[in-house]
């Protein structure tokens, strides 16, 4: 009896009689976290950066302290980039499918999994998070037992299920299919294994790249850039960043820009600037530059780094489409938005956002946006179109269209006897394309650099 004298109501769910509060198991909020990020990721289609971000990211990745922010990024990376490898490894434990709706239960095993598989998190710490997460969750509670089991066989049984799904293509497979089609079985399941090597750190110099190797312990890339070797620490605390000497830019990013050559005294326009490298690139190689992007908050972003570079342009914030200056341009660089395919070694969760529709819709957009572009252009002038997709629909199939119907507009083959060592990269047509497979380093320094799509238009 209550103090009143009546009786306690019945709690409707007797399952979820337990303390509102108490002590959380340590490491358990991080695994809720990425369980969380992960469904937002997996089935709501949701960007990783924008999950990840420090002041507008996800609720329970933001109440994290910055250790337990770091396990986060590190178990989804390993989620992401082995998920179809995980998601095979747990239906050959189960005895019947995971029951439709069951999500939820799908993300903590995958996470559960991904600790045990493929970090250096000890197995039992994994397991007992993962079934305090389920106890801990309505949907998940009743699964508890079945979570327990699955993931200690994947603990004991770990050197064979390893072996097992060992030949899964570790992307997806619609993507696969589409890699199949574009370079060939062989060069389709490599490009696949390669977005699970770490992404290498590069550098855009504005000046003396042997040098700056030196003096940071990093390689000359046939690129012109520097590549890092591992290092501990923070990108600002290197010499050269607060001189703004250099920024950090993937080889394969820096590529664009440098095919304009000397710039000295051009009107250049980079259509799609936002956050600024190949801006950088353009200015310093002497071009009268104007940057557009779309976003005003993004090109505020990229007048801080030309500041922190002590470089200037103009800027405009404005739909492209809509773009009409009084002057044309001798130079524009349209590095356009894209399904970012050639980026899942930074970017896993790239292809599990996109989807074929997706990459038809941006690749429309690129064809409009590039046919504008050409009419900004003066005669006699020079159009970089590029974008960081390793899908043709994108690059290759946008300009093949546009140059069989504008007359007025030509392809320049990229001279292959100005970039050593880059051989491999331009095509027959003499076009840039870069696939993560490319560019082998020396020991020490990560190889590989993102894929990459590049060609050079003339106004005739």
């Amino acid at each position: 009896m209550n103090s009143d004298g009546k009786k306690p109501a019945r709690n409707p769910n007797p399952s979820s009689d337990r303390p509102a509060s108490g002590p959380v198991k340590p490491g358990l909020p991080a695994r809720a976290a990425a369980a969380k990020i992960l469904a937002a990721v997996v089935d709501k289609k949701l960007p990783l950066d924008g999950a990840l971000d420090h002041e507008h990211g996800n609720p329970a990745y933001k109440a994290l302290g910055e250790s337990d922010r770091a396990l986060v990024r590190a178990i989804l990376n390993s989620t992401l980039r082995h998920l179809p490898r995980i998601d095979a490894a747990i239906a050959s434990l189960l005895e019947t499918p995971l029951p439709d709706g069951a999500r939820a239960l799908h993300h903590v095993l995958a996470v559960g999994a991904a600790q045990i598989l493929y970090l250096d998190v000890p197995d039992h710490s994994a397991v007992d998070i993962a079934v305090e997460q389920a106890n801990q969750d309505p949907r998940n509670r009743r699964f508890a037992k079945l979570i327990n089991a699955i993931l200690r066989r994947v603990g004991r049984e770990k050197e064979r299920i390893l072996a097992d799904v060992a030949d899964i293509p570790p992307m997806p497979a619609w993507f696969i299919e589409r890699l199949v089609k574009a370079y060939g079985r062989e060069a389709a399941l490599a490009i696949s294994e390669s977005q699970l090597e770490p992404a290498a750190i590069d550098l855009t110099v504005k000046s003396d790249a042997a040098g700056w190797a030196e003096r940071l312990n990093g390689a000359v890339l046939p690129t012109g850039g520097v590549r890092l070797s591992a290092f501990e620490g923070s990108i600002p605390s290197l010499a050269g960043f607060e001189d703004g000497e250099w920024w950090v830019q993937d080889a394969a990013a820096s590529i664009p820009a440098k095919l304009f050559g000397d710039l000295t005294g051009k009107r250049t326009a980079d259509l799609c600037a936002a956050p600024g490298g190949k801006t950088a690139q353009l200015i310093v190689a002497g071009g009268v530059v104007t940057a557009i992007d779309q976003s005003e908050n993004r090109l505020k972003r990229l007048r801080s780094n030309l500041e922190r570079l002590g470089l200037q342009a103009d800027t405009i914030a404005t739909d492209l489409t809509k773009f009409e200056p009084s002057e044309h341009f001798d130079a524009i660089l349209l590095d356009a938005p894209c399904s970012s395919t050639g980026t899942t070694r930074r970017h896993p969760d790239v292809l599990w956002t996109k989807g074929p529709e997706d990459i038809a819709k941006l690749a429309a957009l690129q064809e409009r946006l590039l046919r504008h572009a050409l009419t900004l252009l003066n005669p006699g002038g020079l159009l970089v179109f590029s974008n960081c997709s390793i899908d043709p629909q994108e690059g290759e199939q946008v300009v093949a269209r546009v140059l069989e119907d504008v007359k007025s507009v030509e392809r320049v083959p990229v001279d292959a006897t100005k970039w050593s060592g880059m051989s491999q990269a331009i095509t027959p047509l003499g076009e840039f394309r870069t696939l993560p497979t490319m560019l082998d380093m020396p020991d020490g320094f990560a190889s590989g650099l993102d894929g990459f799509y590049a060609v050079m238009l003339r106004r005739i």
